[in-house]
């Protein structure tokens, strides 16, 4: 079974960088950022395969994030750079390519864009 633990979150200022971590213990699967705004639907931000040789990225944050993942340490990593307000929102890990497998999700790890 898959536990997840994202960690990395914080305040930051417009323009600022973050990186969050995401600790996935069990098989090595695809997996995804997702977030959710106060208010709004959780989204899908990015997504790399079980290799990492693939990623997908939602277009609002394409240019911005980089997903990456370190196998041998069963982490996943969301490098976030010019951060916006409008990515305030707590972030999630979850596996899946086109949708996310788990129906149970960790605690996220909160993320504030603010001056």
């Amino acid at each position: 079974q898959v536990q997840l633990v994202e960690s990395g979150g914080g305040l930051v200022r417009p323009g600022g960088s973050l990186r969050l971590s995401c600790a996935a213990s069990g098989s090595i699967f695809p997996m995804g950022w997702y977030r959710q705004a106060p208010g709004k639907q959780r989204e899908l931000v990015a997504v790399i395969s079980s290799g990492g040789g693939d990623t997908k990225y939602a277009d609002s944050v394409k240019g911005r994030f980089t997903i990456s993942r370190d196998n041998g340490k069963n982490m996943v990593y969301l490098q976030m750079n010019s951060l916006k307000p409008g990515d305030t929102a707590v972030y999630y890990c979850n596996p899946g390519w086109d949708a996310p497998l788990l129906q149970v999700w960790g605690q996220g790890t909160q993320v504030t864009v603010s001056s």
